[in-house]
């Protein structure tokens, strides 16, 4: 009997169907990939099999062990045995990780709250999935990485029978990403079943028994890993064939655009150490920059240094045609000079998600868009519609929420924002991330066409193959310090793994 059966589930939103007539089942112990584009209905599947869309919502059935089911709540999925971590983390930012651990299943003792147990539950659910931070540091002062592994760690420390992830390596490093997927199959030998979401289809190769493909709604493919090979799925998920691999722009002998030098800053919560320390680089016009290294490496750090948002003062310098600047300290320094950053989150830092994709592709350019002090509306929707148009943004219109939007088709709005500033470099955090094949291929064919038209661009990622395939030159980052920089003809898994984990200092370029 399956643990799990969904019949014919539809639902609808205002002006569209998410879901028409899709059927899914889970056996017990076992791993179930659902694959699709953005867009595809897989997430809104997963929110009514745990009552985030209550029953009454959605038309067809839900059955659990045989029995059927009607999920009001959350809880109420959550007490009959199933834990979801979804996209967006159910964390609370200013908690620590302790309280977000316990919060809902807090230890007490005649109503008093066991601070001692509960420090205690966390360390051992964190020992779980192998995330070492302070059980007393705020979610908020997390990587985006890291606050998905305190996600996992609090779905798994509930002793669920059934796990469903979305989504739950698109943060994480290579290293994280194989213990998740070790954990996964150590959990599925005891007998728990997980339905799992991704887009990386090398992990779903390795990690699911099953694959179920969505498109447009509907299910339209379902059947064992060993009869639906890579191709297969890419081309149920688009109902097309999609060249994978990854089209790295031609190299071009350009004029340097950026030259940075010794840019260094410390940590605001630990004096004396320091997140970025005497970084030097340069990226010519036509030049997609790899940034490489681990979670915590400096990354994310480097590009919001470029950016003028990094949480500290910034020492070194900044050379931009022929100029030499002290580093910025506000965005507008930076948008002045021609540099867009589209960072590695782009709910929290690119969108404004209650308003409209015509409010937000405009954000950065209002005072161009103006005509005697007042905003040319006429202007405003040219601009708007020739972004969507170019990057094939899907909406139902400019008036459409953002909120409303799929991953992939938000990341496009983000980076038609910054588009309308025409920038000259272009700095990418994790720009894919989350994103559906179909999506990714999109957004590499924009890198070629940015990169013929002269844009340089610094490119940070944690997926190897793509940071390999997509870059002329890497420069890896290791405990905040330039390990390696390697160009594309010398630069391999092994040496940018091997310059990313070297102890600090033993790091060599080539």
């Amino acid at each position: 009997m399956a643990l799990l059966e969904l019949k014919n589930i539809t639902k609808d939103f205002p002006g569209v169907r998410a879901l028409d007539g899709v059927s899914f089942d889970l056996n017990p112990g076992e791993i179930h990939a659902l694959c699709g584009e953005n867009g595809a209905g897989k997430s809104t599947l997963i929110k009514i099999l745990c009552g985030y869309h209550p029953a009454g919502s959605y038309g067809g059935e839900m059955f659990l062990s045989g029995q059927k089911v009607f999920f009001k709540t959350l809880q109420d999925s959550e007490k009959a045995g199933l834990a979801l971590i979804a996209q967006e983390l159910a964390l609370v930012p200013e908690f620590s990780v302790i309280e977000n651990m316990s919060l809902g299943q807090e230890p007490s003792h005649f109503g008093l709250l066991q601070k001692d147990q509960a420090e205690q539950n966390c360390r051992r659910a964190l020992e779980k999935v192998g995330l070492s931070v302070d059980p007393h540091t705020q979610v908020k002062d997390l990587g985006v990485g890291q606050q998905q592994m305190v996600e996992i760690a609090k779905a798994l420390s509930k002793d669920a029978r059934l796990l469903v992830l979305d989504e739950p390596t698109a943060a994480l490093t290579e290293s994280d990403s194989k213990r998740l997927l070790d954990l996964l199959s150590q959990l599925r030998q005891k007998g728990v079943s997980v339905v799992y979401i991704s887009h990386r289809l090398e992990e779903v190769a390795r990690i699911a028994d099953r694959v179920t493909v969505l498109r447009d709604g509907k299910s339209v493919s379902t059947g064992p890993i060993s009869q639906m090979p890579k191709d297969k799925i890419i081309a149920d998920m688009v109902g097309r064939e999609v060249k994978t691999f990854y089209p790295r722009p031609p190299a071009r002998e350009g004029e340097i655009l950026l030259s940075v030098k010794n840019l260094s800053f410390e940590n605001p919560q630990v004096p004396g150490r320091k997140i970025l320390d005497g970084v030097s680089f340069e990226v010519k016009a036509g030049e997609i920059l790899g940034l490489g290294g681990l979670m915590g490496s400096g990354r994310t750090a480097l590009l919001s240094a470029l950016f003028g948002v990094a949480r500290g003062k910034v020492t070194g310098t900044i050379e931009m045609e022929g100029s030499t600047l002290p580093p910025f300290n506000h965005p507008t320094q930076a948008i002045r000079q021609k540099i867009a950053l589209v960072s590695e989150d782009r709910k929290r830092y690119g969108l404004v998600l209650e308003s409209t994709v015509r409010e937000n592709l405009v954000l950065a350019v209002l005072s161009k868009l103006t005509r005697k002090g007042l905003l040319d509306g006429e202007a405003i929707d040219l601009s708007c519609e020739k972004e969507v148009l170019d990057l094939r943004i899907k909406t139902r219109g400019l008036s459409t929420l953002a909120n409303q939007l799929s991953g992939g088709n938000q990341q496009k709005v983000v980076l038609g924002k910054w588009f309308l500033t025409s920038p000259k470099i272009l700095l990418l955090d994790e720009p894919t991330r989350g994103i559906d094949v179909g999506a990714k291929a999109e957004i590499y064919e924009l890198l070629g066409r940015l990169t013929a038209e002269g844009m340089a661009i610094v490119m940070a990622s944690s997926d190897l193959p793509e940071l390999l395939g997509l870059s002329h030159r890497i420069l890896v980052l290791n405990q905040g310090k330039a390990a390696g920089l390697f160009d594309e003809h010398s630069a391999t898994a092994e040496k940018i793994m091997e310059a990313a984990t070297a102890a600090a200092g033993k790091a060599k370029a080539s």
